[in-house]
């Protein structure tokens, strides 16, 4: 029988998933399309692989298997699965097409919404993905500054000048790699020390789970305009979350380019790129940056719809006060075990991440018997806490009882010295982001 929302459930059966599984394995390289929703982020033999089925907070896997979800689809899910309104809005423009032989006029209302909302949009270019608007950033600042070199600090995508700075680099030629460098968050004396007139962008997420120091961002901003470089900020999840306006209106800062992605249309693939109306003027005549798919239709109207509703409802405040119910919820949980030496829910209350200490032993298979013990009681756990506006005080309470459950066998596995006998399937993979080594310092170039 299928597992539900319940305390008592066994480990859950996922025959089904494993058929589709080694079916993939025939055809597919990479068998996922996204790195985190893959089978190295769920320990083999326990979580399900694939999912069929979504409606508030709630999953369902192949074999029917439900879980509370804290995933949101890494990230796009701001609202809830198969949100009324937005499904709504899709299911009406479905009705007069989809991708058209013209510029549809949703292009210009949602423009002009995003400008409403986002408070660097003098200009708006509405794309697919993620990678695309930070890329099509990268390539309209160094055109702008007749620059090359770029600073980045976080994750932006799987293009060449990103990706050639971490251990999945390779296909990409060493000059490209050679003109990205990375910094460490929140070092304003060392950005400082290496910006020089080479320098086209600094890109950064404006924080992941890290808080800024006072007055960080905005002194970053200084120092860029100051040495002639564009700041960019990488907003695809502090936008529509963290604010409305994202992490620009948040810390009261503006970026000379922002990128936006995961929140503004519920799960409907669209992304957008907001700045100066004078750096964005270069995509009308110098820069290339264009996709047959920017413009299609059901996207643009899930999109509006989305906005409007997360502006409507307050649901940036929403996913703030549930978040913390969840947050403060985990850390009293983790002082009345005596965890609190090993494990830590940290972050911004409308993203945080369960975190183990150096003591506690080996963080990804401490991560792996968390997860399979959660997923056990019925919650689909990576480690995160990605809230939606579906996220019920019911699937907040529900969700620090099962953390009441399972944060003793976490300590028994710890004090045991041998975590890896309490799994039933395999450790988690470690995610190649690059977030140490930090080489903002170029390479020496050596005289002939």
């Amino acid at each position: 029988m299928a597992n539900k929302i319940q305390l008592t459930n066994n480990y859950p059966i996922i025959s089904e998933s494993d058929k589709i599984y080694e079916r993939a394995l025939k055809v597919q390289k990479p068998v996922t399309q996204t790195l985190a929703k893959g089978p190295g982020q769920f320990t083999k033999g326990v979580a399900p692989k694939y999912l069929v089925k979504g409606k508030g907070s709630h999953v369902w896997d192949a074999d029917g298997n439900e879980f509370i979800d804290f995933n949101a689809a890494i990230g796009p899910v701001s609202l809830g699965y198969a949100y009324p309104v937005v499904n709504e809005a899709i299911r009406r423009q479905l009705e007069d097409g989809i991708t058209f032989s013209l510029m549809h006029p949703l292009e210009v209302e949602l423009a002009e919404l995003v400008q409403e909302v986002i408070p660097n949009a003098e200009a708006v270019k509405i794309a697919k993905t993620g990678a695309d608007v930070c890329s099509a950033a990268i390539r309209v600042a160094r055109a702008f500054t007749g620059r090359d070199k770029v600073f980045c600090c976080g994750y932006h995508g799987w293009h060449d000048w990103y990706i050639g700075i971490t251990s999945r680099n390779a296909g990409i030629p060493e000059a490209i790699q050679d003109m990205t460098y990375t910094f460490e968050y929140n070092d304003i004396e060392s950005i400082k020390a290496a910006l020089d007139e080479t320098v086209a962008a600094l890109i950064l997420e404006p924080f992941i789970f890290e808080a800024p120091k006072p007055g960080f961002l905005q002194e970053l901003a200084k120092v860029c305009k100051a040495n002639g470089t564009l700041l960019i900020f990488d907003e695809m999840w502090t936008g529509f979350r963290i604010a409305l306006g994202g992490a620009q209106e948040y810390f009261n800062v503006k970026a000379d380019l922002a990128v936006f992605s995961k929140a503004c249309a519920n799960g409907m693939p669209i992304a957008l790129l907001t700045g100066r109306a004078d750096v964005m003027e270069l995509f009308n005549n110098e820069v290339f940056s264009y996709t047959t798919f920017g413009g299609e239709a059901l996207s643009l109207a899930a999109c509006i719809a989305t906005i409007n509703e997360l502006r409507d409802e307050n649901v940036p405040q929403y996913l703030n006060d549930k978040g913390a119910l969840l947050k403060d919820g985990y850390n009293q949980l983790s002082k009345v075990f005596g965890m609190d030496q090993y494990t830590k829910c940290i972050g911004f209350n409308c993203r945080t991440m369960v975190t183990f200490t150096p003591q506690a032993g080996n963080g990804l298979e401490l991560k792996t018997l968390m997860q399979q013990e959660m997923i056990k009681r019925g919650v689909l756990w990576a480690g995160f806490h990605n809230m939606c506006y579906s996220h019920t005080s019911q699937d907040i309470a529900y969700t620090l009882s099962a953390y009441h459950e399972v944060l003793p066998i976490v300590k028994e596995a710890i004090l045991s010295g041998d975590v890896k006998s309490y799994l039933k399937g395999e450790v988690l993979e470690a995610v190649f982001r690059k977030v140490s080594n930090y080489n903002i310092k170029p390479k020496a170039v050596t005289e002939a």
